[in-house]
């Protein structure tokens, strides 16, 4: 292992700078991680919406990880954005190939505006192809129902979606809480034998682009240097509230959360 850690995000491109590989790399920076990337798709967005997706070739995909793993190396990887099946089915394989570790899938499906990110057949290839490889799948709560097909309206109804997620093959699932209604925000956590609930204060505010992202980032900066999973989710969700509870109030829509809050809250700015 190098004595740097390194992190390869494999997802979108977000030209608004706020979720996609932009949040990601900020994320790995700020963690002291060398980041790395390789683009699925090129999206236009800001706050307000996406108003174009441009797909990568598979091959174009496949030749970044190639580059990456070969010379600089990977001690965790991440996907966010992966908009077709072929993708996948690259990603996957790349990922048996070059014997890549610790393995965050965000399933990332709709985006903050609504805007849809992920087909329906690409849906059911995430389940086929990259969540059995998965350390962990961090779904929110609409996407968890997508992946499982339930109404996630109850805690038990969220453990038996984290059960069913991990039935698909991954080693441990969080489902994120923020669509849910409450003074705190709460995830559940399943590490396929046990459940814990990380729990934070719910912050009102619609700078919220790019949460999923950056949560899901932390996790694999973390798990690059090292870390054990538990503490690995346990301190990304420490990250991500800190850059909720200080907003940059950029743009007129959903803005971005604030990458370096966490030095903020921790007196290192």
């Amino acid at each position: 292992m190098s004595s740097v850690a390194r992190a390869l995000t494999i997802a979108g491109s977000d030209s608004g700078g706020g979720a996609g590989i932009q949040a990601d790399l900020k994320t790995f920076q700020e963690l002291r991680v060398f980041g790395m990337s390789a683009l699925t798709a090129v999206t236009a967005q800001n706050t307000l919406g996406v108003t174009g997706i441009y797909e990568l070739e598979s091959e174009a995909v496949a030749t970044q990880i190639d580059a990456v793993a070969t010379d600089i190396g990977v001690d965790a990887v991440k996907t966010g954005m992966i908009a077709n099946i072929q993708i996948m089915k690259t990603i996957a394989a790349k990922i048996e190939e070059h014997s890549i570790p610790n393995l965050v899938i965000d399933p990332v499906m709709i985006a903050k505006s609504g805007d849809s990110l992920l087909n329906s057949d690409a849906r059911l290839a995430l389940k086929k192809y990259l969540i059995p490889l998965a350390t962990v799948v961090t779904p929110n709560l609409p996407e968890a129902e997508v992946l499982t097909g339930l109404t996630l309206d109850s805690l038990d109804s969220r453990k038996q979606a984290a059960r069913l997620i991990v039935s698909m093959g991954a080693r441990s699932v969080v489902i994120k809480g923020g669509h849910l209604a409450g003074e705190a925000a709460e995830d559940l956590f399943y590490d396929g034998n046990e459940f814990s609930i990380l729990s934070a204060p719910r912050i009102e505010t619609p700078h919220t682009h790019g949460t999923g992202c950056t949560f899901s980032a932390a996790i694999t900066a973390h798990l690059a240097k090292g870390t054990s999973l538990p503490a690995a989710v346990q301190q990304a969700k420490t990250f991500i509230t800190a850059a909720i509870s200080h907003p940059l109030h950029l743009g007129k829509g959903h803005g971005p959360t604030n990458h370096w809050a966490h030095r903020l809250q921790e007196g290192k700015s």
